[in-house]
């Protein structure tokens, strides 16, 4: 274990009420491989559950809607659900791998050009990124008509002080030009959450597991925010609160640990999106 991932490891455990002695504890960390083929499988397959867990949460909409996972081995190539098929009946086998040029590689299904669009770009400005998430929610909707970031009123928000962007242009159209892709990736820069104007969320991670966490989470973020300020006058929390919390919790491997009790339900409810 690296001692960034010892230290996070240490702060997950540093929340819980668990206080055995050292040598009993047991944490789950992701996983290490021996192969490419193993570590492509294991992205297809965490992509594949990420997109049921997704589309379970509602959080689909219609043909709208995208998540990728990098390829381990043709690392400017790109794996996505393909277009036109629910969230909720994907699998393993319907991925489709698709080129920096556009085109399918692998599989027979067509891609969603705004997920070529947006998710190239990204994928392209930023080497550190393994999986993007963007779909059409209600409450990222909502939020993002407001031309407004997040403001830290909550615990779970502080995972992403000052690590949310916003961009305001193209808000209102479908996302299919390679100009328009650029912008969003310079907009979202080397943070790991976008708002985009006027149509909605986008969420980037060093894993598939913590790109699906931060999504969830900044879906639920904006649904309390706008809960809240419905109900009154919020309050913000300090700034060198916010900071200790996105320290605790907003680390890439804190998304990974989160996502685990996602993964858990579906894997329990089921696990067909494996074929």
């Amino acid at each position: 274990m690296s001692t960034t991932e010892q230290s996070a490891a240490e702060a997950i455990l540093a929340n819980s009420d668990f206080k055995p002695k050292q040598e009993d504890l047991v944490i789950d960390l992701p996983p290490t491989f021996e192969s490419v083929a193993e570590e492509r499988q294991y992205r297809k397959e965490r992509l594949a559950g990420a997109l049921r867990i997704i589309g379970g949460l509602g959080f689909a909409e219609g043909a709208a809607g995208h998540i990728t996972a990098r390829d381990p081995e043709l690392t400017d190539h790109f794996w996505v659900n393909p277009f036109g098929i629910s969230f909720n009946q994907v699998t393993v086998s319907d991925l489709i791998l698709v080129s920096p040029e556009g085109q399918v590689v692998h599989g027979n299904r067509m891609v969603n050009a705004a997920a070529f669009a947006i998710h190239h770009a990204i994928h392209e400005a930023r080497p550190d990124v393994i999986a993007a998430v963007h779909t059409h929610t209600v409450y990222g909707k909502a939020w993002a008509s407001l031309g407004r970031n997040i403001d830290m009123i909550s615990q779970d928000a502080c995972m992403f002080h000052n690590d949310v962007a916003l961009h305001a242009d193209a808000g209102g159209a479908v996302v299919t030009g390679a100009e328009d892709g650029a912008g969003l990736a310079a907009s979202l820069a080397d943070k790991k959450a976008l708002i985009h104007k006027n149509h909605g969320l986008i969420t980037v991670a060093d894993s598939v597991d913590a790109a699906a966490w931060w999504f969830v989470a900044l879906e639920r973020c904006c649904q309390v925010q706008a809960i809240a300020e419905a109900a009154g006058t919020v309050e913000i929390i300090p700034d060198e609160y916010a900071a200790k919390s996105m320290e605790q919790t907003g680390h890439s491997l804190g998304g990974w640990f989160q996502f685990q009790t996602l993964w858990q339900d579906q894997m329990a409810k089921d696990d067909s999106f494996l074929q």
